[in-house]
């Protein structure tokens, strides 16, 4: 029984590497002349959860990444008719564009090695970004002279959805804030409590090293979620408990809040504006992508 076993074992090691390998080579789709294999869609996760790992973590990565796989696919083949049409219209991309691009997101990383260590637990090397980031270049140039270049706005357009939607189209109230940062916990405890005693912000500056900034906030900004959760719980003139934000400590005081207000016409229109182009946009673009499927051969192998 223990020779069955062992053997078992052996088959195991030699055949699963080997499987693995016809897994991610495996054929899922084809577009035209070219194939689409699981690795394919496998690195496409990957560099969307890279994309994403910038400003979510954990959980919230996770849940946002598997909310796109359903489409993925549908996605990859759409991505693969563009790159196609944009080799058929002969478009490059200058080199030192991806170069800034790889520069610009490696400024979000303290060092080079995290840079390369989150490429790498992405299963990704620089080489698989800039290749990714080319294909977004190509794409977006084609897009700028098929769809967006020729979508137009008309005046009496952007007058009529005023018009039906004028209730809607208010300036959400804004709450205007002091933010004190400090980098002590026990000095930052100190401050809020001394500050909600009644002591004076310049007077507290002479006895502890600390920063501050003015700036106004409205609901859904985009905030982190603990500062959004501290701000809209003040009152005016009201002082929070130190909130623990990478490795600093940030106190905020609340300095007045501005009711909402109708937006007239003028004030609204440029937000309509671009609401209607970015609307038309998707519209337009959906269409010529459908033009370009019926122009194509597509089959999806996957089951």
């Amino acid at each position: 029984m223990k020779n069955i076993t062992k053997f078992l074992i052996i088959l195991a090691l030699v055949f699963l590497p080997a499987y693995c390998l016809y897994a991610q080579d495996k054929v899922i789709a084809v577009v035209n002349n070219e194939v689409i294999a699981q690795k394919d869609l496998s690195d496409f996760l990957n560099y969307i959860r890279l994309q994403y790992s910038r400003q979510l973590q954990g959980k919230a990565l996770e849940e946002k990444v598997t909310s796109m796989k359903q489409d993925l696919l549908q996605r990859l083949i759409e991505d693969r008719l563009i790159l196609q049409q944009a080799k058929l219209d002969k478009i490059v991309v200058d080199s030192s564009r991806i170069k800034s691009k790889i520069e610009e997101i490696k400024k979000g990383y303290p060092s080079e090695a995290a840079f390369e260590q989150d490429l790498a637990k992405q299963g990704l090397v620089q080489a698989d970004l800039e290749n990714k980031i080319r294909e977004q270049m190509l794409m977006r140039s084609l897009i700028e002279g098929k769809v967006r270049s020729k979508v137009i706005i008309r005046p009496d357009e952007v007058t009529s959805f005023y018009a039906k939607n004028k209730k809607q189209l208010v300036k959400p109230e804004e709450r205007i804030l002091t933010m004190i940062i400090i980098q002590d916990e026990d000095a930052a405890k100190t401050v809020s409590y001394q500050l909600r005693s009644g002591i004076k912000l310049e007077e507290l500056a002479t006895k502890f090293e600390f920063t501050t900034d003015k700036f106004s906030a409205t609901p859904g900004q985009q905030l982190r979620p603990e500062i959004e959760d501290t701000v809209f719980k003040l009152g005016r003139g009201e002082i929070s408990n130190p909130v623990k934000v990478d490795g600093k400590y940030f106190i905020f005081k609340l300095d007045d809040i501005i009711g909402s207000q109708q937006l007239s016409l003028v004030q609204a229109q440029d937000e309509i504006k671009s609401y209607l182009f970015e609307k038309k946009m998707q519209e337009e673009l959906v269409k010529w992508l459908d033009e370009l499927k019926k122009q194509s051969y597509i089959k999806i192998l996957e089951n």
